[in-house]
C-alpha cells in the first residue's frame, strides 16, 4: 500500500474494505502456510538428503524452495497482526518486509533463471555444456540474491507502521514525494514483473516448437514442471502489479482527473489484501506442483516419488542437449551411409548394363 504522506495513512482504507479484506486474506495466508511450510521444507530436505548428485536444474530449485521458506514462515506473524494489531515494533516491520521483499525478488530471479536454462539446454547445448564446465552457477546465484537485496533496500526508508481503526499495522508505505513513490513502484513492477515475465514467455514460447520435435520423453518431464512453475508465477502475481500500475496511472492522472483517480485509487484499495496475500500461494504452489510432477515415479516402496523426480531433472537435464545432438549425428550418419549404399548400387547398375552391352556388340561383330 502506497502513500506519498504519512499523515493520510489511517484515512487509506474504509472500516468495511479493511475488515472485509482482512478476513480472506487472513484464510488464504493461513493455508498458505500449513500447505506451502511443510512441501518447501520436504523438498529442501529431500534434495540434500536423497540426491547426491545435482543438476543446475535441481540447484535453482533448492534455492527456490529456500526463499520461499523464508517468506512463509512469516505467515504467523502476519495473521496475528491482521487479527489483532503490530505489537512488535517498526524496526521489526522494517526488517521482515525487507527480508521477504528480498526473498520474493530472488524467487521471481531463480524461476526466470530456470528458465532460461532450459532454454540453453534445448536449443544451445555446446553453451549449456560451458556453463556447467565452468562452475558459472554459484557466481549467478551469488549476483541473483545480490540484486534482490539491492532492490529491497527501498523498503528500508519507506516501511511504516501505521493506525487504521484505531490499530497498528506494518501494512504502509510513506514516501517524501510523488517522485520517490512513483519510482519505488516503477522499480518493484519492471524488475519483478514486466522483464522477468517478458523473459519468461520467450523462452518457453521458443522451446514450445522446439520440443514437438523431439523424441526424447526424458526432456518432457523438467520442462513441463518449469513450465507449470511459470504459469503459477504469472496468475499469482498478475493481481499485485496491477495494483501497482493502478497506482501509477492513479499518480499521473491526479491533478488532471481528480474524480478518475479517486475511483481508481478505490479499485486498488479494495483488492490490495487479496493480491497481497496471493503473491504467498506462489511460495506455496511449488512444492505442490512438484508432488504432482512425482505421481508417476510413484512405484517403489523403498523410494519416494519426489525422490525420484528430482533425480531424473538431475539425470537428464544436462544431457538433453547431447542427447539431442548424438540423434541428429546418428541421423546424419545413416543418411550418410544410405547415401553411400544408393553410389555403389548404381555403379554396380552401370557395370552390369556396360557388360551386356559389350557381349551384344561381340555378337554382332561375329554375326
Amino acid at each position: 500500500m502506497n502513500h506519498s504522506d504519512e499523515a493520510s495513512l489511517g484515512a487509506e482504507m474504509a472500516p468495511e474494505e479493511f475488515g472485509g479484506g482482512t478476513l480472506v486474506a487472513c484464510l488464504i495466508l493461513g493455508l498458505s502456510f500449513l500447505i506451502g511450510a511443510p512441501g518447501n521444507l520436504l523438498v529442501i530436505w529431500t534434495i540434500l538428503k536423497h540426491v547426491e548428485q545435482r543438476s543446475h536444474t535441481v540447484v535453482l530449485i533448492l534455492h527456490l524452495a529456500a526463499a520461499d521458506l523464508v517468506v512463509l514462515i512469516t505467515l504467523p506473524l502476519w495473521i496475528y497482526s491482521l487479527a489483532h494489531s503490530w505489537v512488535f515494533g517498526e524496526a521489526c516491520c522494517k526488517a521482515m518486509v525487507f527480508m521477504i521483499n528480498a526473498c520474493m525478488y530472488s524467487s521471481v530471479f531463480l524461476i526466470t533463471l530456470m528458465s532460461v536454462e532450459r532454454f540453453i539446454v534445448v536449443r544451445y547445448p555446446f553453451a549449456s555444456a560451458v556453463w556447467k564446465r565452468k562452475q558459472a552457477l554459484n557466481i549467478v546465484l551469488l549476483a541473483l540474491w545480490t540484486l534482490a537485496f539491492l532492490f529491497s533496500i527501498p523498503i528500508v526508508p519507506t516501511q511504516v507502521v501505521g493506525e487504521n481503526l484505531g490499530e497498528m499495522h506494518c501494512l504502509f508505505r510513506s514516501y517524501t514525494s510523488t517522485s520517490q513513490e512513483l519510482v519505488c513502484v516503477l522499480l518493484e513492477t519492471v524488475m519483478g514483473y514486466i522483464l522477468p515475465f517478458s523473459i519468461l514467455v520467450v523462452c518457453n514460447g521458443c522451446l514450445c516448437s522446439r520440443i514437438t520435435k523431439m523424441n526424447f520423453r526424458s526432456k518432457h518431464k523438467s520442462t513441463i514442471l518449469i513450465t507449470s512453475v511459470v504459469v503459477a508465477f504469472a496468475i499469482c502475481w498478475t493481481p499485485y502489479h496491477v495494483g501497482n500500475i493502478l497506482s501509477v496511472i492513479t499518480i499521473a492522472i491526479a491533478n488532471t482527473f481528480a474524480d478518475a483517480a479517486e475511483k481508481l485509487e478505490s479499485v486498488r484499495n479494495t483488492m490490495a489484501f487479496i493480491a497481497g496475500a496471493m503473491v504467498f500461494i506462489s511460495s506455496t504452489i511449488n512444492p505442490v506442483l512438484y508432488m504432482f510432477a512425482a505421481r508417476s515415479f510413484r512405484n517403489s516402496l523403498r523410494d519416494t516419488g519426489i525422490q525420484k523426480l528430482f533425480r531424473h531433472i538431475s539425470s537428464t537435464s544436462p544431457g538433453e542437449g547431447t542427447r539431442e545432438m548424438s540423434f541428429v549425428s546418428k541421423r546424419h550418419s545413416n543418411q550418410t551411409n544410405s547415401s553411400q549404399y544408393a553410389v555403389e548400387s548404381n555403379d554396380q547398375i552401370n557395370m552390369l548394363m556396360k557388360m551386356c552391352e559389350d557381349n551384344q556388340a561381340a555378337d554382332t561383330e561375329v554375326a
